[in-house]
This record gives C-alpha cells, structure tokens and sequence, in this order.
C-alpha cells in the first residue's frame, strides 16, 4: 500500500487557496480602500458644497440725512428782456454801446440825427405863442363885448391844440436819443453808425441776468408739496461738477387741463457764471430726514412689491419692505430692516430666499479651511 508524500500536500492546499485570497483583495479595493479613503471623499463633498456658494457683495443699512424732492428739467431763462425799437426815423450818428455791455436802464444807447425833430418843434412852439397872445387879447375884448363868446372858446380850442402839438414835437424830439428801458446786459446789436433808422425797427436786444429762471412743468399730484421760498439745487450741462442754490420764486396754482401739469418758477442768482439758454437739471427739496434708515438703491429688487436680499447665517433671506422717500442713491426703509443688517447689492439675480451665499471679503468658513487641512494630511 503506497502513502502520499507529505510536502505535496502542502503545496496543494497553498494552490487551492490562491484564488480565494486574489478575489478577498478585488473586492477590497473595490469598496474604497478603507477609512483614509472614505475621510477624502467626506472631505470633497465639503468642497463642493461650499463652491456652490453664490458670491454677492453686500452692505451694511445705516443711518444719514436724506430729502425728498422733486426733479425736473428746463432751460434757463432771463428775468426780464427788451427788444429796443426806434420810435422816431433818422441817421444814426453814434451808437454807444457794444454787445456784452451792461447798461442801466434809462442810459443813452444811439443817438439819431435831431435836426428835422428840432424845426418842428420850433414850428409848433411859435404858432403856439401865437394863439397864446390871441387868446389872451380875447379875453380882454369878450368883456368889453367887442368879441363874441364863440370866438373866444374857437381861440381857446386852437390853442390846447397847438400846446399838444407841442408836446407831441418834444416827445418826437426826445426819441432822437434811444435809451435803454431795462437795466442788463446788451445781447444783441442790429445797428451801426450811418446807418438810417426807420421807426419801430428793432436795434438792440437786452437780457436782465441778474437773475435767471427756470420754468418747470410739474405733475398735479405735486401741488400740494411745492411751494414758493423752498431751497432748489441745479446742475448745468455746460458747467459739470458745478452745483448752483436757487429757490421757487413762485408757484402757478392753475392745472392744465390738457397736460395735467402746473407751472412751478425757480430762480437762480449766480453773479454772472450762468447764461441764458443753458439747461439745468433741478431739484426741489420739499422735505427732510435727518436720520433716516438707508440701503443703497441697488439693494431694492425689481420682480414684485418692495424687497431687499438679507445675508443671514450664510444665507440669502428675502425680506420685504416699506420704502420711504429716494435721495439720490439712497433709499429710506421704513419698515423691515435695523441698523446693520447686510443688504445684497451685487449678485442678487442669482439669488433665491435660502441660497447659500459668499460675502465678498468675508473669511472663508472655518469647515473649508479644516477640509483643506485634512487633505494635505492625507497626502503625507
């Protein structure tokens, strides 16, 4: 009877447990190679969750002076403005004044050629000494009845009408001088010496600018909130970075019935830098706040009724509010907010209530810092 040798057995057991042990180690690596690995995994899912983060820049509400006011736009206007005419015909033998000039009113601007106007007074004035004198003889003799009564009232008649003739020459005499009617500055000139003038023809123009208007046409639903003396502040397209004070000088209290607007006047006084015919910009402060709650306008959504992004907890939190009066790029919040309370100014299209958010310029979460930590320990 024969025995099997010893050390083939052996090997035959260590051949039959090979694929076993192959297969033990697939299955090992196919599950993640341990803890480490499931640590990394953990640690990526960390990562995601914080890129998915919508960045967003955000500022604080704080208080500050705000003023409710009304904005418009119009075109400068003089105050007052002439047009000199000549009122009598003639040469003109000087003229005195130049454009730009600023004349009083009542100062010599032409002088025309007085001659013909000097002979017809000198005319009329003689045949008015002449009825003078009869008519005083007249009323000697209607005493003594060697004169009727009805030549003495003919007499009397002829001489109030030479008297007026008289005047009217003195008038036409004076009128050889053309004078300014307004106090102002000379915008236009239409005349040079030698030149013949003929009657009612316009020669000069004068713009008063010492102070300038600017006639707004406001909504009714206004009326009741402008008034006369309240401050305005304008800015002038010619002059950028330049502001000028005026005031309402006076409100019309009429509505047009076909435009719905009244007339609203404001007046500016500026010693000359403003020019008429310029465009401004205004706006009327009707009322104001002195420590008003405010957010930065672009904070406010525009997809429903008044409403502001919050970061709260890392989040975006939607919140509504009651708004108040707009100063510039400010907004007063009634209701809904507190003082520091970090309102979403940029990034808020991307938002929803509940988003997760990254304030630019925070720190980093303290959970991304501990996952970056744990990475580099893992590739030691």
């Amino acid at each position: 009877m024969s025995r099997a040798h010893p050390q083939s057995g052996r090997t035959y057991l260590r051949l039959a447990l090979l694929p076993a042990l192959c297969g033990m180690l697939v299955l090992s690596a196919c599950k993640g190679g341990g803890p480490a690995e499931e640590a990394k995994a953990s640690n990526g899912e960390a990562a995601a969750k914080e890129v998915d983060a919508v960045p967003v820049e955000a500022v604080k509400a704080s208080r500050r002076p705000v003023a409710a006011s009304y904005t418009g736009t119009a075109a400068l206007e003089p105050r007052g403005e002439a047009q000199v005419v000549a009122k009598t015909s003639g040469v003109a033998l000087n003229v005195m004044v130049e454009e730009g000039q600023h004349v009083s009113a009542g100062q010599p601007l032409v002088r025309l050629d007085p001659d013909r106007a000097r002979l017809s007074l000198a005319q009329t004035e003689a045949t008015m000494r002449k009825l003078e004198n009869n008519y005083r003889r007249a009323t000697q003799l209607v005493g003594q009845q060697m004169v009727s009564a009805n030549e003495v009232d003919q007499i009397k008649y002829d001489l109030e009408n030479a008297r007026a003739q008289y005047n009217m020459m003195k008038l036409e005499l004076s009128y050889t001088t053309v004078v300014a009617p307004i106090s102002g500055v000379i915008a236009s000139r239409s005349i040079k010496t030698g030149n013949f003038v003929q009657i009612n023809t316009p020669i000069f123009r004068i713009v008063d600018n010492s102070q300038l208007e600017a006639t707004l046409s406001v909504p009714e639903r206004e009326l009741s909130t402008l008034k006369a003396g309240q401050p305005v502040v304008m800015r002038v397209d010619a002059l950028p970075g330049k502001t000028f004070e005026g005031k309402v000088d006076r409100v019309a209290p009429v509505v047009d019935s076909g435009s719905g607007t009244f007339r609203v006047i404001t007046a500016f006084t500026d010693g000359g830098i403003l020019q008429p015919g310029m465009f401004g910009r205004i706006r009327i402060d009707y009322d104001q706040r002195a420590d008003a709650l405010v957010v930065p306008r672009v904070a406010l959504l525009d997809d429903g009724d008044p409403a502001v992004f919050v970061v709260r907890e890392g989040k975006a939190t939607r919140v509504p509010v009651k708004l108040g009066y707009a100063d510039g790029e400010w907004l007063e919040i009634r209701e809904g907010l507190k003082v520091g309370d970090r309102v979403v100014t940029a990034g808020k299209v991307a938002l929803r209530d509940g988003t997760a958010v990254q304030v630019i310029g925070d720190p980093q979460p303290k959970a991304v810092a501990k996952a970056g930590d744990d990475k580099k320990e893992g590739k030691r």
